[in-house]
């Protein structure tokens, strides 16, 4: 039985049965228990948060004993028979439609009164194993996959072709990824939760927490997130029509951070070459009509570059004024 589908038949028993019990007691299947042992089992991580999400008590049966699930492994082979004998020669045409045959042939059979003593199997059940379930939780579990990384140098660590950060402390230990569809945690050898992201399916491919870097990173990283503002305000120090010019870009694009980088290397021409020589490109850029990183660049390595006004469009006797179109 995959993992799965082991998980899916403990929540719908619970559902089924309306609570949850105090103990579960499962075999000694690898989707359950990976290691038996009596007195120390190890447990599959997502059967063990399974267990913890409803709190119920996990006591495997003990290895090599048939007597422990004698009763369970009876009355199971009994209701495979009974029903593959009642669903011979009925045709379905899907599992849905199959499940809900199932389940109204099982709820005559919890129904039906016993043979031997009086009384059936769902008056029993309302009589001493309802009163005994204890509620269900708000929340129905949520299946997680696990897997085990080593945590890199660069402290992130991979899931489904997507980087999630571990505190840089954690460089070349085993951790534990857990995965559900919406969050991605991070468990240390301690079964500690160290981080916690929200599930990338697309974008970018490192998520990062500025926690959990060491602080020389953090500071560059604080240092290197500028804004549209930012900007503005660095190509002021320069002149106004560096600063007309940055700000053309930036408002030439629907979302800003797409000027970002253009912006970037608009700037740094002022550290490679000088502030007065980029203040003197960005107005000729400016009275050319194209206030753009090429232009600058352009200007700033060909210093002698003429700024050239478009000519006017010659007469022609298909041309309309303004006035035609108003």
């Amino acid at each position: 039985m995959k993992l799965e589908n082991w998980l899916a038949a403990h929540v719908h028993t619970f559902e089924n049965f309306g609570g949850v019990p105090h103990i579960a007691i499962p075999d000694n299947c690898k989707t359950a228990i990976t290691k038996p042992n009596y007195y120390d089992p190890k447990y599959n991580p997502a059967y063990w948060e399974l267990a913890k999400h409803y709190g119920i008590a996990v006591i495997p049966a003990r290895i090599k004993k048939p007597k422990d699930k004698s009763v369970v492994e009876g009355n199971i082979g009994w209701l495979e028979t009974w029903l593959l004998e009642w669903l011979r020669g009925q045709m379905f045409f899907s599992f849905e439609e199959l499940n809900r045959a199932i389940s109204q042939r099982v709820m005559k059979l919890v129904d039906r009164d016993f043979k031997k003593r009086s009384g059936c199997r769902s008056e029993i059940f309302a009589k001493y194993d309802k009163p005994a379930l204890r509620p269900l939780p708000p929340t129905r579990f949520e299946f997680a996959e696990y897997v085990a990384r080593r945590v890199p140098d660069n402290y992130h660590v991979e899931y489904d072709e997507f980087y999630y950060s571990a505190p840089y402390m954690l460089y070349k230990q085993m951790v534990t990824v857990r995965a559900t569809t919406t969050m991605i945690e991070i468990i240390n050898a301690n079964r500690e939760r160290v981080a916690l992201h929200q599930r990338s399916y697309s974008g970018k491919r490192y998520v990062t927490e500025p926690a959990h870097m060491p602080e020389n990173h953090r500071r560059h990283m604080e240092n290197s997130k500028r804004t549209g503002s930012d900007y503005r305000a660095w190509a002021s120090t320069i002149g106004e029509g560096t600063r007309e010019v940055i700000d053309r870009m930036l408002k030439t694009q629907k979302f800003e951070e797409t000027a970002y980088r253009g912006c970037m290397g608009v700037l740094q021409f002022a550290g490679k070459f000088s502030p007065d020589k980029l203040e003197a490109a960005c107005s000729r850029a400016l009275q050319m009509g194209s206030p753009c990183y090429t232009t600058v660049k352009t200007l700033m390595e060909n210093p002698f570059v003429e700024a050239r006004a478009l000519p006017p469009l010659p007469r022609h006797e298909n041309l309309r004024s303004p006035a035609e179109f108003a």
